[in-house]
């Protein structure tokens, strides 16, 4: 009976046993519907290539140092460079590990000249086909300073390439090999990207060929002081995947991986793509012409800060802060002056300062645009003819000196200034006047004013006297803050200062 018992409790152990997991049994079923890539990589795959580069040196550079092996010394010094700001860690080579013997449709042997000069590996990086004749979009940096180009298909074939155009401020570059009936990718639309969809790198890290990593969109429109705004994601990208699509679900190349964060110099997470509309918009002109046309409006620009938004008046910060202005330009001609913040281009809202270079380098040289600035508590219209983008000049500084200053008392902004002369006024292409700084203490010492800093306007007042000036800073809100217009050298900005009450 004892026995009898036990088999029943062990039977309806068992049974519940059976219902009490079913639950997490049918919850795990999900799991099978994670995404599967492969479908994606064998349409994309075949269209991505292997990109190396190689410089030309004399016989007598035997004995040099190179990067480790697998990896081109130009492509890891560029890694280096672009993310730590410090030079590849040197080691000797060991044998010929950088260039190895099989070399596709060469047959097998390097290059060699009638002279006895030799290749040297400069670097490896990634791209892919555009169309089916030959041309191949990369990372300018992947093929900057290289005497040869060499572009390696998934099918073993490769090829020397000539190099069409490269745009270094927008890290794009144009190469074409002589081929047909080329596999080919689809170009998507950057501007549908949603942050959090899956997306695939594929690539050459390391040199190693056709590798894919995946991930998500972590982040779009992700400023990194660079032309334009990457997409973020967490895809695993590293040195050598430089120049590769990323790709959507779709199998569609929205960005183009070029940048990663590290702090040890392997991947930590974080990969930046240039965004594939900005990328063929470049693409486009560099097969056409072979370079890029952008315009400018001559100017200098600036961050809008919170605190210079709220002293001007402006709802929220936003726009780009003119900083200065060059002489004769379209902007000059237009009656923008350093101050203005312009609000809007062509009626299309400037957000932050990065966004006008964008907007203003899309415009065709030639063409007439609307500006939209505030200055001095209001918002004003005015066109303005864009012009050609020219090699940027290097401003002369004035060597005049001012004469000695006659000392004042210190006022409630905590500056002492001076009178500018006629001829310095001049010299400056100032309109309005302006007063110079001679000694700072207190509120204008913390904000970082110095000795020969010209202030132009305090407030919405422009200032054209060092009487005037006082008189003005005499009868501030201590409790308000008030933008400065501060001009140092060739570049002006707004820098709010709280004045202090009068006698302290």
């Amino acid at each position: 009976m004892t026995n009898l018992s036990v088999r029943n409790f062990l039977a309806a152990a068992a049974a519940m046993a059976c219902l009490s997991f079913a639950p997490y049994a049918h919850s795990a079923v999900p799991a099978a519907n994670l995404p599967d890539f492969t479908d994606l990589v064998d349409k994309v795959g075949p269209a991505v290539v292997n990109i190396r580069t190689t410089t030309t040196l004399a016989p007598s550079s035997s004995g040099q140092r190179s990067a480790p092996p697998g990896m081109g010394d130009g492509d890891m010094s560029e890694f280096f460079r672009r993310f730590f700001g410090i030079p590849l860690p040197q080691t000797p080579r060991g044998g010929d590990q950088g260039d190895r013997g099989d070399r596709g449709d060469r047959g097998g042997s390097p290059d060699q000249s009638d002279n006895n000069d030799e290749e040297k590996s400069a670097g490896v990086g990634s791209g892919f086909i555009v169309s089916a004749d030959g041309y191949v979009m990369t990372n300018a940096h992947v093929v900057d300073d290289a005497d040869n180009i060499y572009v390696t298909l998934t099918d073993k074939r490769e090829f020397k390439a000539k190099l069409i155009g490269v745009d270094d401020r927008t890290d794009i570059a144009v190469v074409k090999i002589d081929a047909t009936n080329l596999p080919t990718v689809t170009i998507g639309d950057s501007n549908k990207v949603r942050v959090g969809e899956w997306v695939v790198a594929i690539g050459s890290p390391f040199g190693l060929d056709n590798t894919v990593t995946a991930g998500i969109v972590s982040a779009k429109g992700r400023e990194t002081g660079d032309y334009l705004p990457f997409i973020q994601t967490d895809a695993a990208v590293n040195p050598g995947n430089s120049g590769g699509p990323l790709i959507n679900m779709q199998g569609e190349v929205i960005g183009i991986n070029s940048q990663i964060y590290s702090r040890t110099g392997g991947f930590m997470g974080i990969a930046f793509a240039i965004p594939i509309d900005e990328a063929m918009r470049v693409a486009d002109q560099l097969e056409t012409t072979g370079k890029v046309v952008r315009g400018r409006i001559a100017v200098s620009i600036g961050e809008v800060t919170k605190d210079v938004a709220e002293s001007l008046g402006l709802p929220r910060a936003q726009g780009a802060l003119v900083s200065s202005v060059e002489a004769g330009g379209p902007a000059d001609k237009a009656g923008l002056q350093p101050g203005d913040i312009i609000l809007k281009f062509n009626g299309a809202a400037v957000e932050t300062d990065t966004d006008l270079p964008r907007m203003v380098g899309d415009t065709k040289p030639g063409s007439r645009a609307t500006v939209t600035y505030w200055r001095k508590g209001q918002s004003h219209d005015v066109p303005i003819t864009v012009v050609q983008t020219q090699p940027e000049k290097t401003a002369k500084a004035d060597a005049q000196q001012s004469p000695a200053p006659k000392p004042r008392p210190s006022n409630s902004l905590g500056v002492t200034v001076s009178d500018l002369p006629a001829s310095q006024l001049k010299s400056l292409k100032l309109r309005t006047g302006g007063v110079q700084v001679e000694a700072v203490d207190g509120p204008a010492a913390r904000v970082g004013l110095q000795k020969g800093d010209i202030i132009l306007r305090v407030g919405d007042t422009d200032i054209s006297s060092a009487k005037q000036f006082e008189q003005l800073t005499a009868h501030l809100d201590p409790h308000k803050m008030v933008a400065v217009l501060v001009r140092r050298g060739e570049n002006t900005q707004f820098v709010p200062i709280k004045p202090r009450a009068q006698g302290k």
